[in-house]
């Protein structure tokens, strides 16, 4: 995001390819403000970018996911095959290893592999690969087209998981409080239409496919409704024990160099002023 449109908390969303496209621009300060993938935002931190995680793009919101006729039905039938994720700094790689911990399993009993999400579906159906994990709406075009299977929802291996932040560059944040504001209220009052009724959800589908993503409209109605928890768009504020949880992970899959304390990465004080916001009265273009 990187110019503000007209209307309060409404800005010009800039569409990238693959993660580290996105960082470098961000990182050179072409955007000011990017959803980013929450280890990723808090390596980029420790690394010395100044950047502070302000808001939460979603909660859930993603799949690990194995072929329709596999025999693997538990986590523990996962030892020794393959498993895409999206790279180590995402939210996804830590989850695989929150899930290998709780049922007795080490990452070495697996074999991990990096993977752009659009190319996990192919791989999936080509058997180059055991299980993928990743966000929408990748993990649920396998569903859909009648190849994959949900293992897990991310709901039942990380209760309240978080894969996407917003991050805001401080100087950002000091010369410009007022707008970082307007953004985090837009995002808190659109998840919260979201969140009203399927029927918003599935007009957002249908608007987003067009517009935005160049996806099917079908799949995006389908991630959006079946479950209809698959993703959610409330609950957003920053809780300190849930990046708690993605610390001490992180920093035993080495995705962070050393402790980084919460307060070195993020600023709350603009997702605790949404408690009163409603939800935005969106009409479809």
């Amino acid at each position: 995001m990187n110019k503000s449109r007209s209307g309060e908390g409404l800005y010009e969303p800039v569409r990238f390819s693959g993660w580290p496209e996105l960082k470098e621009a961000f990182i050179s300060g072409h955007n000011p403000a990017s959803f980013m993938l929450a280890p990723m935002a808090m390596a980029l931190r420790q690394q010395g970018v100044p950047v502070k995680i302000v808001y939460l793009g979603h909660r859930d919101g993603s799949a690990l996911m194995v072929r329709k006729e596999s025999d693997i039905h538990t986590m523990k039938d996962l030892r020794g095959k393959r498993v895409a994720v999206p790279n180590r700094f995402s939210n996804q790689f830590l989850m695989i290893a929150k899930a290998l911990e709780d049922n007795d399993l080490t990452a070495s009993d697996i074999t991990l592999l990096e993977m752009p999400p659009p190319d996990m579906p192919a791989a999936l159906y080509a058997g180059a690969v055991d299980a993928i994990i990743s966000g929408e709406p990748f993990m649920g075009q396998t569903e859909l087209d009648g190849y994959g299977r949900v293992l897990y929802q991310a709901k039942e291996l990380w209760p309240n998981f978080i894969s996407c932040v917003l991050v805001v560059r401080e100087d950002f944040i000091r010369d410009h409080p007022e707008q970082v504001q307007g953004l985090v209220n837009g995002i808190a009052q659109s998840g919260l239409w979201l969140d009203q009724s399927m029927e918003h959800r599935m007009k957002a589908a249908k608007a987003v496919a067009e517009n935005y993503y160049n996806q099917d409209p079908r799949l995006l109605r389908f991630v959006l409704s079946k479950p209809p928890d698959r993703v959610t768009y409330t609950k957003l504020r920053l809780v300190k024990k849930d990046f708690e949880e993605i610390e001490r992970l992180a920093l035993k899959m080495k995705v962070l160099d050393g402790p980084l304390p919460f307060e070195q990465y993020a600023d709350p004080r603009f997702s605790e002023n949404t408690t009163d916001v409603g939800p935005y009265p969106w009409e479809a273009p």
